[in-house]
Parts: C-alpha cells; structure tokens; sequence
C-alpha cells in the first residue's frame, strides 16, 4: 500500500516538473523586442572592430577573438 502511495506521489511530482518546461521559448510578439539593434551580442560594431584588432594584435592568430588559440602557444 505504501509503495503505490510513493509511486504515485513520484508520478505527480515528475508531472508537475515536466510540465513546467512547457512555457520556454520566445513567443512571437516578444520577437521585435530581442531583435532591436542594443539587445544584440555585438551591437556596437566600432567596438567590435577594435577588440578584433586588439585580439589580432596581441595574439597574432587569424580571426582575433572568433578563434580558439593564439600565437604564442600557451592555449
């Protein structure tokens, strides 16, 4: 009698876990939001170039900071 008490217990738990993923994502009247110019990974692009410039410079590998590694051969 117990273990059908825990059994159920652990399969309405697990429903409820389960069921808490089902709101992830982005809808599609959030999606202008996410795509404005400042909500961007690199939305400067000025600075951008500079830190690939710094990144080349200073590491002599060939991408800047896009690559894994750098010239000097301690990655």
């Amino acid at each position: 009698m117990k273990s059908k008490h825990l059994s159920f217990l652990f399969l309405v738990c697990s429903a409820a876990i389960a069921s808490g993923c089902t709101s992830l994502g982005v809808k599609p009247w959030q999606r202008d939001v996410l795509a404005r110019e400042e909500m961007q990974l690199g939305a400067d692009p000025v600075d951008a170039a500079i830190d690939d410039h710094m990144y080349f410079s200073k590491e002599a590998s060939s991408g800047g900071r896009s690559f894994a590694g750098g010239g000097c051969g301690c990655n």
